[in-house]
């Protein structure tokens, strides 16, 4: 691969900053001012550059000349499963979108295998791929105003039983 990228580069836009990883693949890019966006094989890479894995976009949509994104954040453990928290929606508008918002919508929900609202316990359990990683992540992401110490012990008792099943 290295040669590949010094031959014909790694698709990144000129004076795209982010560092990709050596199996990294850029999928559309589009300028937001002067900085870019940029879809990967691996996340979103927003302005500054910060990339974002598909797995941590809980939401992203395409409305006129820009795209929203809402980013979740690791917010610790319940078992082997992680809770998220979202981090307020962020909009990037693009004059030339490209096939950025395509590629966004196809790798987030792509990223899902299940997903399931649990409206007693408060919360969504979602069963996610990570680029670059084997296997499912489970993520649990409380609904607003719950119990949070009782949706991780209920998360915890979901991953026990996923892993069970694995075997």
């Amino acid at each position: 691969m290295g040669l590949f990228r010094r031959i014909f580069g790694s698709g990144a836009p000129e004076g795209f900053t982010g560092g990709l990883e050596a199996d990294e693949h850029v999928l559309a890019s589009a300028a937001v001012g002067s900085e870019w966006l940029v879809a990967t094989t691996y996340g979103l890479w927003l302005p500054g550059p910060r990339r974002v894995g598909w797995h941590l976009i809980s939401k992203a949509t395409w409305t006129g000349n820009a795209l929203a994104v809402v980013e979740a954040v690791e917010d610790g453990t319940a078992g082997e499963a992680v809770v998220l928290r979202d981090l307020a929606p962020q909009r990037f508008p693009l004059e030339s979108p490209g096939k950025v918002p395509e590629v966004v919508h196809e790798r987030v929900t792509g990223s899902i295998k299940s997903r399931e609202h649990n409206a007693t316990v408060g919360a969504w359990f979602v069963q996610r791929k990570v680029a670059g990683r084997d296997g499912v992540l489970l993520q649990v992401r409380p609904d607003p105003g719950v119990d949070v110490e009782r949706v991780r012990e209920v998360a915890a008792s979901v991953a026990a039983k996923i892993a069970k099943l694995r075997g």
